[in-house]
């Protein structure tokens, strides 16, 4: 604010500011002839909204006219969605009305004793069945499929427990004394736990090769229904988008490729879409509001397109689909769950609703979605990963699974009526990092969907679904961290009454996806401790009672190379046999088959440098959950994120303390063993340059214009991502968005807010004395002092918005912050 504006009136100050908001040059003359007649602020408010204002908010009656100004002619909504409420204040709805279902999670019995004990109670009728007033929805018969799936998942364990048989007995003869020493025994119990991990992996690739070679299997789910099928009335599905304080112009220019995308499809009468906001960042909510605002009124989406920011916060992301459904789920047959940097095509969304119709059966519809969009080199690396080797690994589950199978939490469509019924959430019993609210829910939602009857199915050979990947190494294990306590608290409901074996198996390889860090950390930690006992010690010969020949210990580093060679096939084949699969269809799109071929090895390289760092971190992360560390979560950059080398000594430096220290250990035990264990080292010696080199934007461009690590969503990008990045560059060419303070202070910001405000109370003394005084101490404290929680409170409530506001101009003199802070960079107006 300048030097002439510190000495006007309020009033003046006010019409001025709002003059440069109007976009028509008569109106503008009109405000600058008012700001002329220097009368009193309240009579300004009363002469803009042609109405006596009331006395303890006056700036409320002119926040209809002030919207008007700033949109010129063209109304800002339509009549059924701006408005006025009960009390005659503007009110924008941005929500349709409630039709609430009662939705009641059971709780959980993870104890078995006190199972067995309860079930004891109940046989000899002392304890009574809990049961619901209303009975659920009951899924149709099953199909043949699941004999089919039975017969499948046998084979499988079949498989893998005499592959990893083999395997063990062929360990204990390189070990020196076969197995029979405590060290060598714990080794090889470890060997079998990993080598199984590893085993079944390969044979679910080794099945997905041939199913992707060999085309659909007549049992997947997309099978079923030819795609030309017209949907009916009575199939409304709702899009629902959660989200927690994310890069707002990408959330929502991804929700415009997708609902531009349905409306192309000619379905989108079928569809509604719902933005589910649990942000706490108040410069993040407002940002929010003018971004919803904006895409309604480019795409005509009012009526179509909703936006709600909830109030308390439980449950994270499952609790926030939990209200949607309580209030809205009702009104759909269907709903749809995409993440914050999901775009979906119109025709994958429609075939999706098609195949639910086919299958009355199904519950859970999941998707596969294709990693894209992303700048920086490791995240390129891994969308290159996922998208040449994912489709084999999807492909081998849905093979193995069929209707038993994975829910990702995004990107799939679920029948609504048993989702609000079976699936909802109770917290996990008890105390401590394993209990309370359930972090990694998708894997639970799909075994209760199953528990119920309900298939859950993968539609692998889906085209037109995309998400992206994190930027950096250490913004994916931020994630990971996450993910790993979920999934340990879900192996907690392993022994739940009900759950298929599937299911079981399902939160046994979610542990394992994590616990295999720890594991394969203390097998290198007992190789390296069985050295040193055989270096340092000297050798038992007779090793057990009554022995009358002595037991040479007998190296055999010839089996040692078979063994870790047949080790490096399983898990490098399946990277192989997807590079063949894409030549097979045509590597054009890759970079052509040398491109493709390279990009794999290059790709392959870089990843054994970084699973020795994984090993450590995700080591770490047990340990943090198992002893009750609490997990912070903060969403993750989506792209354009590097890593600082500050960044990378302070979360690497003690990972390559450990490897100089370990080498040490090693070459000074025996420098033969470092041959085997360099690989290892090696990785965790260069963690922080390869952390740092693999974040650039710059190394992922330069990659790109090589045409390394291609895939075909960039070599032809579908229209859907090619309009998400056209419309995430068109809004960071914008002026930056509205903040918080100017939501206090700008006329029209402060307008918008006001009519977007959803605490619309009855009049009450308590709920008027705590407005009154947060007002006042906004006031005085400025909104550098005002802490979050009361941001978003005041954002909430469009009488202490609307009451802030007059007050920050009528005493702009004894309290000039927030027009200060609102005004810094004086932004040009943003509604022209």
């Amino acid at each position: 604010m300048d030097d002439h504006d510190a000495h006007q009136s309020p009033a003046r100050a006010y019409l001025e500011r709002l003059a440069r908001n109007a976009p028509r040059l008569t109106e503008r003359r009109e405000l600058l002839e008012m700001a002329e007649q220097d009368v009193p602020l309240f009579r300004v408010h009363e002469d803009l909204g042609g109405q006596p204002p009331p006395q303890d908010d006056p700036a409320s009656a002119s926040v209809l006219r002030r919207l008007e100004l700033a949109y010129g002619s063209a109304p800002l909504a339509p009549p059924e969605v701006l408005g006025t409420d009960s009390a005659g204040r503007a009110c924008l709805r941005t929500m349709p009305p409630i039709q609430r279902t009662s939705i009641a999670p059971h709780p959980w019995t993870t104890n078995p004793i006190r199972r067995l004990k309860k079930g004891y109670h109940l046989r000899r009728g002392s304890e009574q069945q809990r049961r619901r007033r209303k009975s659920g929805p009951e899924a149709p018969r099953q199909q043949r499929w699941q004999t089919v799936g039975m017969i499948r998942r046998w084979i499988l364990l079949l498989l893998v427990i005499g592959q990893s048989a083999v395997a063990v007995w062929y360990m204990s003869t390189v070990l020196p004394y076969q197995g029979a020493q405590l060290l060598e025994l714990a080794e090889l119990i470890l060997f079998a736990l990993l080598f199984c991990w590893v085993s079944a992996g390969f044979w679910t690739a080794l099945m997905g090769f041939f199913q992707l070679l060999k085309g659909r299997d007549r049992y997947s789910i997309s099978a079923s229904s030819s795609g030309d099928e017209p949907i009916s009335d009575e199939a409304r599905t709702a899009i629902v988008m959660p989200i927690c304080n994310e890069d707002v112009d990408r959330v929502f220019a991804g929700l415009r490729a997708t609902y531009e995308s349905v409306k192309r499809s000619g379905n989108i009468d079928h569809f509604d879409f719902y933005v589910l906001s649990d942000t706490y960042d108040p410069d993040l909510c407002v940002a929010e509001n003018h971004a919803w605002l904006r895409l309604c009124r480019e795409v005509e989406g009012f009526g179509r397109i909703f936006y709600r920011r909830r109030a308390r916060r439980v449950k994270k992301k499952s609790g926030n689909i939990d209200d949607f459904c309580r209030r809205f789920g009702a009104k759909y047959r269907y709903m749809l769950v995409m993440d914050a940097d999901s775009v979906m095509s119109g025709r994958c969304l429609s075939r999706l609703v098609q195949l639910m119709e086919a299958n009355p059966d199904a519950g859970i519809i999941q998707s596969a979605p294709l990693a894209a969009g992303s700048n920086n080199l490791y995240a390129r690396l891994q969308q290159f990963a996922t998208r040449v080797y994912g489709p084999l690994f999807t492909a081998g589950l849905h093979f193995w699974q069929l209707g038993e199978s994975h829910y990702w939490g995004h990107n799939a469509i679920i029948r609504v009526e048993p989702f609000m019924y079976y699936c909802s959430l109770a917290p996990l019993p008890g105390k401590g990092a394993l209990s309370g609210e359930i972090l990694s829910h998708d894997f639970v939602e799909a075994a209760l969907m199953r528990r119920a009857g309900w298939g859950v199915w993968i539609a692998y050979d889906m085209p037109g679904s995309y998400e992206e990947m994190p930027p950096n190494l250490l913004d994916e294990l931020q994630r990971d961290r996450r993910w790993c306590q979920g999934n340990l608290m879900n192996f907690r409901l392993f022994l739940v009454r009900g759950m298929h074996p599937v299911h079981r198996a399902v939160f046994l390889t979610g542990v394992m996806s994590y616990l295999s860090a720890p594991l394969w950390f203390l097998f290198l930690m007992l190789s390296t401790a069985l050295l040193a006992v055989h270096t340092l010690t000297t050798p038992a010969y007779f090793t057990e009672p009554m022995q009358l020949f002595p037991r040479w210990p007998e190296w055999n580093p010839g089996r040692a190379v078979a063994l870790f060679s047949t080790t490096l096939t399983l898990l490098f084949l399946p990277k192989i046999l997807s590079v063949i699969v894409v030549w097979a269809k045509g590597s054009r799109d890759y970079g052509g088959p040398l491109r493709l071929g390279l990009s794999m090895v290059v790709e392959s390289l870089i990843s054994m440098l970084l699973a020795p760092v994984r090993m450590l971190f995700h080591t770490r992360f047990v340990l943090a959950a198992l002893f009750g560390v609490e997990v912070k979560w903060k969403s993750p950059q989506r792209d354009f994120s590097e890593t600082t080398w500050r960044d990378a000594i302070g979360r690497h430096g003690g990972q390559t303390l450990f490897g100089i220290a370990w080498t040490l250990f090693v070459v000074w035990l025996d420098p033969r063993f470092l041959l085997w264990l360099w690989p290892i080292v090696g990785a965790l010696m260069l963690s922080i340059p390869v952390s740092v080199i693999t974040s650039k934007v710059s190394l992922g461009r330069a990659a790109f214009r090589g045409r390394m690590f291609l895939i075909p969503e960039e070599s032809r990008p579908p229209h859907e991502l090619r309009a998400t990045w056209r419309l995430v560059r068109n809004a960071e060419a914008q002026p930056a968005p509205a903040t918080f303070a100017q939501s206090v202070v700008d006329p029209i910001d402060n307008a918008l807010a006001c009519a977007m405000g959803v605490a619309r109370h009855n009049k009450s003394e308590a709920i008027e004395s705590q407005r009154q005084a947060m007002v006042r101490q906004a006031l005085v404290g400025g909104p550098q002092r005002m802490a979050n929680r009361d941001k978003l409170l005041m954002l909430d409530d469009p009488i202490m918005l609307s009451r802030l506001h007059y007050q920050v101009w009528e005493r702009a003199d004894q309290y000039p912050a927030w027009q200060q802070e609102a005004y810094t960079e004086d932004p040009p107006p943003r509604f022209l």
